[in-house]
Formats: C-alpha cells, structure tokens, sequence
C-alpha cells in the first residue's frame, strides 16, 4: 500500500522535499527568538542599555521577517504537493476503474468508489499536507526547544519532561481507541452515499410510487449511523484539549514557582526564566499538534487502504502475451462452455460461486448469420452475448470468434469486431451527434445519418429544433425509451463490426418499428452477424436460425418453423404469444430472476 501511494507523487517531487526544508528553516528562526529575548532583556532592558535593546530588537525583527518568508514558501509548497497527490490518485484509481472486467467492478458498490475517489482522497490530500508541514514542523520544533532548554537550565528541563511522559500516555489511549472508530466511518460513508446515489438515480420512480417518505427515512438511517460514530469518535477525541490545558497550566506553575527560586538564588535570570517559558509553551504546542497529526494518520489509514485497494486491483481479464489483432471474421461457436458468477469482496482469496448461469453450451453461428436468442427471464440470454466480447471468461469450456478463442485477441480489438447495445441503454450528456460517435469518434455526420437511417432513428432526430445538434439531457432524460434505444443501435452500427449483438434492445419500440429496424440490419448489412435477443417471437422468427434457452441450458437451435415442430417449449412460448399477446415471462410464474 505504501509503495503504491508513494508512486503516486510523481511529478510533484520537487515540492514534496522543498516543503519540509522550508519549513525545517521556519521552525530554526522560530526557536531562536526567544533565546535572542533572552538576551534583550538580560543585557538591554534589565541592564539599561539601548544599544542592545536595539541590537538585539533588529537581530529579532529579522529572523520573524525570515520566518514568515520561509512559512509562505512552506506552504504554497505544501498546497502544491498535496494537490498534485490527489490529483495523481484520482487519475490512477479512474484509470484503473477502466480496465477493470465487470467480475471486477462488480466487487464494488457504485457508492464506494464514488466515496473512494471524492471523501477517501481529500482525506489523504488533507494528511499528505499535514505530514509535509506539521509533522515536520511538530517534532523539529520539539526537540529543539528542548535542547534550549537543556542548555538554559537542565533542572528546569526536568517539568516538561514529566509532562512529556504525562501527555504521550494520554495521547495513545485517546488514538488507540479513536482509530477503531474511523476505520467504521468510512463504511457508513458508502452506505450514505449508496442511498443518495440510488435516490437520484431513480427519482422518477420515487416520485411516481410516492415513496419519498421511504426514501427520507432511509436517507436519514444513513446519516444517523454516521452521525453517531462521529459523535463518539469526537468525544473521544475532546479529552485532548482539556488534558493539554492541565498540562500546559501544570507546567507553568511549576516554573513559575521553581524559577522564583533559582532567580532569588542568583542561578536564573530573569531573561532565562522569560524564554523558558517560550520553550515549555513550544513544546507543548508541538506536542499538540503532533497528537492532531496522530488522529488525522489514523483516520487517513482507513482512506489510504481503500484507494490503494482500487490502484492495486488486477484485472481478472487481461490481454495475453501476443494477442492477435485481427479478426478473420464474424463467426461465433460455443464448445461446452459453462459459466458461474462469484460473489467476492475485494482482495479475498475466497470466490463463493452462485448457481451457474451457463451449462455445458455448444453451439456455431456462420459469419454473416442472423441468429435469434429466446428464453424465460433468468435462462442466460445477456449472460451468453456478454462470453462473445469477453466482458466475462468462461468457467469452463471454450469461446471462439472468426475461428479463435476470444482469449487469444487484443482485447481492444475483439471488443471493436463486437458491437453490443445492451438492455440499460445509457446516453450521455452532449449532443446527437456527440452520443453517436462513441462508436466511432472519426464518423462524418453523413456516417451518422447512414446509421440512424438503418436504426430508424432518423424519423424524430429531424424532427427535433437542431436536428443531429440537439443536446441529450444527462441519462438521456429528454428521449423516450424507443428513441433512446434507437440511438444505441445507431451508435453500435457506427462501429462497423463484425458481429452485433441486440439484446432485447427493441423492446421499448413499436412491433413495426422493430420489423423495419430488423429488416434494415438484414438486408443492407448481410456480411455482418448479428445475433438478436428478445422476448417476443415476433422479432426473431425471421432469422436463420433461433437459439431457444432454459435455465442456463440451450434446449433448440434451429428455424422458426422447425422449432415449433420439435421444441416444446418454444412451442409453449409461442402458444402463450399467439394467444394472449403477453409475455411469456410474466405468464411463467415459476420463472423467476432477471437475465445474467
């Protein structure tokens, strides 16, 4: 973990070591001063003599002119560096999040890596900071004051020393136990943010079920468990000001009353004794903010742990040592593949597999074929599409496109010969044309209006106040379900590939919508194969051939026609359509999860 927020102040070491150094020379000038008073008013003052007064005034003025010089170069230094780090690590974690598979990313809540990157690394910037001035500053300014003071009058030296053991007791007891406490905190973090997040998210929903009640009250949960750690992560913390006050007033009488007596004695002067409480005051002080820098430490640690885990994450999918970078063609062939999903937590060695979404499928696509994929909700239709662009490895059995295993190709390559419009379609902020060009940022616009055409996207994109121009709300907002959908099939057909996997990415369009969408992608793109998935027998009884699904098995694969003579339960399936014009799913009661 070290090493790897180490590496992250790349670029910033100039800064890094300039802090402390800057700092280093504030705290000498800092020290100095009261020794120089000392001797202001020993040989000035008390001895009447303005030549030193004035003497030792300007030699004071001076090294308070250099100490505010060195703590503004500290500190803009220090601001520097700090934010740089942060900067680096917000980079490093986003990048990693990018080449994450999804059996990766699925380890993590979506709250907890928004809580990662935002509340876990200003905690860090905030410690680095501190660690480059104040821990520093604290502990240099300590020990030298304590020399001075060893210097001055080593009897004397003995009061802080007692209380330097009084307060390092106390000061341990109050981390140790503070420690535990914000190691929680951050959790309850993801679990408030996880509730604002799914909120927002869904604010539709809630206002239309009238649930915000519900919501208020789970929100406010949340905030409660956090609140109360905080509390008693605080309170514990509260004993720290009051101890030091005992102690700083403690140490001050003892001086006070001891002093009195060696200047009486003629062993201390009055100057000496001036300056020694300079020290005591500055040692305490440092103490103080060292016993700070401790608590924020320990609250970081937490922090530092969760983002390194982010950095630090290996891709369960990675590209092998000398990928193939072409794709011969669109052909698709399953051999006996079997896949589970694992539940897993980050950084455990321990998989837990679930029931297998996948068993022993087997079966070949020509390059150039419309195959249709049908099934009961949960049978493992996404499941099996998301196996052919290798977003997920098999768990057993093989994969191969244009003739190879998907784990021989770059996967940047395989995944730009496989074009997938997914069931949650998402269109981001910016324009038509923006959103197009995901799939392929060279695209003209006359590109585009080729792919919406195909897509039957073009009918309300013209009809719209700036055409192509016109801005796409965040989440796509301010489209309907069917256009959004239509533009996600635009956007896959930009990327020219060599296989295109529609799943059920229809389902929000009229039956003639869809007809005229499938027709287009049949007709005018017929080296492409594409493989079609869909809950209606209506969109995927004209292709070549249809792969029926049950319960992660593969029960037909062949033409509409043949299998209504031979599967039943595509006869079932289409029985229940042709009656009712329903829903198979919804009519099969037994049927029960969402698709993998």
């Amino acid at each position: 973990m070290i090493k790897t927020l180490y590496r992250q102040i790349k670029g910033y070491w100039a800064a890094t070591i300039l802090t402390p150094v800057w700092t280093a020379l504030e705290v000498l000038m800092d020290v100095l001063i009261p020794y120089v008073t000392a001797s202001l008013i020993d040989k000035g003052i008390n001895a009447g003599d303005m030549h030193n007064v004035y003497y030792y005034g300007t030699i004071m003025l001076g090294m308070a002119m250099m100490s505010m010089a060195f703590g503004i170069l500290g500190g803009r230094c220090s601001a520097y560096a700090s934010t740089g780090f942060a900067a680096n690590l917000r980079s490093a974690m986003y990048r990693n999040i990018q080449r994450l598979a999804f059996s990766d990313i699925d380890k993590y809540a979506l709250s907890g890596l928004i809580t990662r990157m935002t509340t876990d690394v200003n905690s860090l910037q905030t410690a680095f900071q501190q660690l480059l001035g104040v821990s520093v500053r604290a502990p240099f300014k300590l020990v030298l004051s304590i020399l001075m003071c060893l210097v001055i009058d080593a009897r004397l030296s003995l009061v802080f020393l007692v209380a330097l053991v009084i307060l390092s007791f106390s000061l341990y007891h109050i981390i140790s136990r503070v420690a535990k406490l914000f190691q929680q905190v951050f959790v309850k973090y993801d679990e408030l943010n996880q509730s604002v997040q799914e909120n927002i998210t869904a604010i539709r929903l809630v206002k239309a079920f009238v649930r915000e009640d519900y919501e208020n009250e789970k929100f406010a949960r949340a905030a409660d468990n956090l609140y109360k750690l905080y509390v008693k992560a605080e309170s514990l913390m509260a004993w720290n000001h009051p101890i030091m006050n005992m102690v700083v007033y403690g140490c001050i009488i003892a001086l006070s009353w001891l002093g009195a007596h060696y200047i009486v004695e003629g062993t201390l002067t009055t100057g000496e004794l001036t300056s020694l409480f300079s020290y005591v005051m500055s040692i305490l002080m440092s103490l103080m903010m060292l016993s700070m820098i401790f608590v924020m430490l320990t609250q970081s640690a937490a922090s530092a742990k969760r983002v390194a885990e982010i950095i630090e994450e290996e891709p369960d999918i990675v590209n092998p040592e000398h990928p193939v970078m072409e794709i011969a063609d669109g052909s698709v062939s399953f051999d006996g593949v079997r896949f589970d999903y694992v539940r897993r937590t980050p950084h455990s060695t321990l998989h837990t597999p679930r029931k297998s979404a996948l068993y022993n499928v087997s079966f070949s696509v020509a390059s150039g074929e419309t195959i249709g994929v049908i099934g009961g909700t949960g049978s493992g239709k996404s499941t099996l599409v998301n196996l052919v662009s290798r977003l997920y490895d098999v768990s057993q059995g093989e994969v191969r496109v244009g003739g190879r295993n998907v784990k021989d190709y770059d996967l940047s390559a395989l995944r730009n010969a496989v074009s997938v419009v997914l069931q949650n379609n998402i269109l981001f902020s910016g324009t038509i044309l923006d959103n197009l060009r995901w799939g392929n940022p060279q695209a003209t616009e006359e590109d585009c209006r080729r792919a919406c055409h195909l897509a039957c996207a073009d009918e309300f994109i013209e009809q719209m106040p700036e055409g192509y121009h016109t801005r796409i709300e965040q989440g796509g907002t301010n489209v309907s379900g069917g256009q959004k959908q239509r533009l996600c099939i635009a956007r896959a057909l930009l990327k020219q590939p060599k296989i295109l996997v529609l799943d059920d990415s229809t389902s929000a369009c009229d039956t003639a919508t869809d007809a005229k969408i499938r027709e287009a992608i049949r007709t005018q793109l017929p080296e492409m194969t594409k493989i079609i998935i869909a809950q209606r027998i209506l969109s995927v009884q004209s292709c070549d051939r249809i792969l029926v699904m049950d319960n992660g098995v593969v029960t037909g694969f062949d033409t509409h026609e043949q299998l209504l003579k031979t599967n039943a339960l595509y006869q079932e399936i289409y029985a229940i359509q042709k009656a009712d014009k329903g829903d198979f799913d919804q009519k099969e009661g037994n049927r029960k999860g969402g698709d993998a």
